[in-house]
């Protein structure tokens, strides 16, 4: 999906979850739940995504495991474990991307951030990733209380950044987020790979090196 308006592109704006940085939450419960029908449960009916989203909103995570430990109280480990053994769920960067990413901001390009994403992981992840921290600046849903796909996060970002929504190019893994921005008067790309996302930067006549 690549949605284009009028305007040129001025302002490109990177999500970061599966197109910067990889992440699966299945990944330390490999080892913590070896057994594949019990962690597919655990991930599906415990620790859920939906449940983790909540934290993408603001929740703290210690009232987001008090909750689900009242629930499940035998599985209150495995619980806490899910924030425990964070960082492993970030294993490593989309290195093709990130150089894209990088290429505009050597280019002079204005580069920005739009993630879902708790305050305190991201925090984290800056720490891990240091290459988070080369944009110009950064909207986290967990900081301000909106999550994509909500209109609300798109405009604040145009906002806080001074942006011009028809020239924003937003880049995101996630289809409901692209809508998102769509609705929101941006321009879209829905991220597949590097390869692909090349092929549509070169369509709106943006120059990355290869």
């Amino acid at each position: 999906m690549l949605v284009e308006a009028n305007s040129p592109v001025r302002h490109i704006v990177f999500d970061i979850g599966n197109v910067l940085l990889h992440y699966d939450p299945e990944i330390p419960f490999l080892h913590l739940i070896p057994n594949e029908a019990e962690r597919s449960h655990f991930l599906s009916t415990v620790c859920t995504s939906d449940w983790n989203l909540e934290q993408d909103k603001g929740r703290r995570w210690e009232d987001a495991e008090e909750m689900l430990i009242a629930d499940f109280p035998d599985q209150a480990d495995l619980i806490r474990a899910f924030r425990q053994h964070w960082p492993e769920m970030v294993s490593h960067a989309y290195d093709d991307s990130v150089s894209i990413m990088l290429d505009f901001i050597e280019e002079g390009q204005d580069v920005t951030l739009l993630t879902n994403f708790a305050a305190d992981t991201f925090k984290e992840a800056r720490k891990m990733y240091p290459f988070l921290n080369l944009p110009r600046g950064v909207t986290v849903s967990g900081e301000i209380g909106i999550l994509k796909p909500e209109r609300g996060i798109y405009d604040r970002h145009v906002e806080v950044f001074d942006l011009d929504p028809e020239a924003c190019l937003f880049i995101d893994d996630s289809e409901k987020n692209v809508e998102g921005a769509i609705h929101a008067g941006w321009q879209a790309v829905h991220f597949t790979g590097a390869e692909k996302l090349r092929d549509d930067l070169g369509r709106l006549g943006l120059l990355v090196a290869a």
